[in-house]
């Protein structure tokens, strides 16, 4: 089985989970998750996890994320994109660049967001792109995303090229509408691509194409321990293996020494297997478990 994390660059048409599912028929192995959700339409990173690197998800799904997006003005759309079934359209005239500006950087900052009803947050049990495609339409609770730059790339209205760097949880699609509807015309997302996920970028992306076999896929793989290569490794000594396999925190004078302060730490045992994610207290000089990655 293969362990570690593969760079996918996610090309428009296919589902998040399409890619997944082709990487199991490809790779004839059934764990593997991905990273975060991408719209169809969209394109770009997507960072893809494969054997024990799939308890790597929900911490890849916590990071920062970096789009670049083509907000069209003057429609806006039931999707927030211009998929969708156009519910308004305005004239843009009158509308000058730095009117557009402005109205852009005041997202800016911390923002309270409402999930679009095309989205697979569940409601009850049920996705709302499921109950928008039924007529029925829920009320969703706002919620705070953070933005902590957006960068016009270009500006040819009605067209804006922005690039977004963004928290975790933010809809670009949706950001694009309240832009919209802040300068007064309405607007829509048109065209998005995620160029960053973490250290994951898109110059480093491989396409599904590219993936033909498990040896191929093999020399793409990102270690999981190298996820961790910002906090200082340690290795147990043999005769504290079985405490250590069987996820017991780990005295300190059972490693092969200790960190000046609390921090986080990668452990190995003897033969070089990394074994999770710890913890270091200084007060109770030992390091306690936070993420295995074992099985």
């Amino acid at each position: 089985m293969l362990n570690g994390v593969i760079n996918i660059y996610k090309e428009r048409g296919y589902t998040s989970h399409d890619v997944v599912a082709k990487l199991r028929g490809i790779l004839k192995q059934k764990k593997i998750g991905h990273t975060g959700t991408l719209d169809p339409d969209a394109e770009g990173v997507l960072p893809v996890c494969l054997g024990k690197a799939t308890k790597l998800c929900d911490l890849l799904t916590d990071k920062d994320k970096t789009y670049e997006a083509v907000l069209y003005l003057g429609e806006e759309t039931d999707t927030q994109d211009r998929s969708g079934n156009i519910l308004a359209a305005r004239s843009i005239e009158g509308i000058t660049p730095e009117q557009a500006e402005e109205a852009i950087q005041a997202f800016v900052g911390d923002y309270l967001q409402t999930p679009p009803m095309y989205s697979a947050l569940k409601v009850n049990g049920r996705k709302l792109y499921e109950l928008a495609r039924a007529g029925i339409e829920v009320e969703r609770q706002a919620r705070p995303v953070h933005i902590y730059e957006i960068t016009v790339l270009e500006m040819s209205l009605p067209r804006i090229r922005m690039r977004i760097h963004c928290s975790k949880g933010t809809y670009i699609r949706t950001l694009c509408h309240d832009i919209g509807k802040k300068i007064g015309c309405g607007g829509c997302m048109e065209i998005l691509l995620r160029t960053q996920v973490e250290r994951f970028t898109l110059e480093d992306s491989h396409r599904l194409e590219e993936i033909r076999d498990i040896q191929t896929a093999e020399r793409l793989l990102v270690p999981v321990d190298a996820m961790f290569a910002e906090y200082p490794a340690y290795t147990v000594g043999q005769a504290y293996e079985k405490w250590l396999y069987n996820g017991n925190p780990v005295q300190a004078e059972w490693a092969d020494g200790i960190p000046a302060a609390d921090t986080r730490c990668r452990i190995y045992d003897r033969q070089g297997q990394f074994v999770g994610l710890y913890r270091y207290s200084a007060e109770e000089k030992r390091f306690d478990p936070e993420k295995m990655f074992l099985a």
